[in-house]
This record gives structure tokens, sequence and C-alpha cells, in this order.
């Protein structure tokens, strides 16, 4: 009876065992399709950067900081008179600095809270300093370290405007993220 056995055995582990290794195939070895000819030149949509380019991490990575065609190339958050909520429009840019600082473990960053003239220099320091708290919040929140980041206010102390207008005002009312060495 065992001599009967040992041939069913070996059939069968050879018929599963070739319907499994076809199974277990991935479905990416399927036949790529040709690319297009070269004469035809197909049109490529042009679009403005609004996502973290991926590359490999270390002086590459950080040279996306400096990239004018980067997310990671624009540093300061807008705030609305008197508020210290992040608007809506700035939250990929938090998005993809949170993402840099997760991805860097080395990178450190500090936010720079300002205010207009208006108010008291007292009022200023502190609504700055919600500001840069604001930021770093939702920075930690989507995963950047809160060794990584550093809040501070300087209130009205350094306009990147100096009118006494609304347009201008405007421009001071804002957060500026710098990472090390720039500060």
């Amino acid at each position: 009876m065992r001599a009967y056995i040992y041939p069913v055995v070996a059939a069968s582990a050879l018929l599963f065992g070739c319907a499994t290794d076809e199974a277990a195939k991935p479905a990416a070895t399927a036949p790529a399709t040709a690319p297009a000819p070269a004469s035809k030149p197909q049109a490529v949509e042009s679009k403005p950067v609004t996502t973290v380019q991926a590359g490999p991490k270390g002086a590459t990575g950080f040279a996306a900081l400096k990239d004018p065609n980067n997310i990671l190339s624009k540093r300061s958050v807008y705030f609305d008179y008197d508020k210290f909520d992040v608007k809506d429009e700035f939250k990929p840019l938090i998005e993809a600095h949170a993402k840099f600082l997760r991805e860097n473990a080395s990178a450190k960053m500090l936010i720079q809270g300002n205010a207009d003239e208006r108010g008291s220099r007292e009022y200023n320091v502190g609504l700055g300093q919600r500001r840069s708290d604001a930021v770093k919040k939702m920075l930690t929140l989507l995963g950047a370290r809160e060794s990584q980041i550093e809040s501070v206010s300087l209130g009205e102390e350094k306009p990147s405007c100096n009118d006494h207008t609304e347009a201008c005002w405007a421009k001071n009312r804002r957060d500026d993220m710098l990472y090390g060495g720039e500060y």
C-alpha cells in the first residue's frame, strides 16, 4: 500500500505546485506595452509644483528647500487680522514641510511668528507666539517631531513691509519657517 502513496503524493505535489507557482506570480509580470514611436511626440501638460518631490534623502533632499519649483521653497504662512488660525490655502504648504521633517530626522526648523504694527508691543508678541505655536502644532500633528521645531515670536519687530497700508500690514501678519543654517 505504501508503494502507491508515494507516486500519488508526488503527482499531487507536481500538479498543485505548478498551479500555486502560477497563482503566486504578481500581476505586474504581464507583458508591457510597447512605447509610442519616437516620430509621434506627445504633449506634456505643465503644472506648478504643489507636492513634495520624491527623491533620495540627504543632501539632495535638502536641496529641495531652495528649489523654486518645489513647494518646500515657500516658507511663509499668512494670517488674517488679529487671528492665529491657519488658513486652508496654507495647509498643503505645512503638510509638505511636515513630510520633509518626518523624512529628514536631522532637520531643525525655527518658526518666527510676526504681527503688523497695530496693537501694543506686548499684544503683538503674544499674537506672534500664538501664530508660531499654531503652525508648530499642525506640523507635529502631521508627524514631525516636536524636538525638530522651535516656535518664537518677533511681534512687530521684523516687518517685511514698512508702509502703513492694509496691503503692507497683510504681508507682516505671517509665520516664517526657517531651517537650520538659515537663522
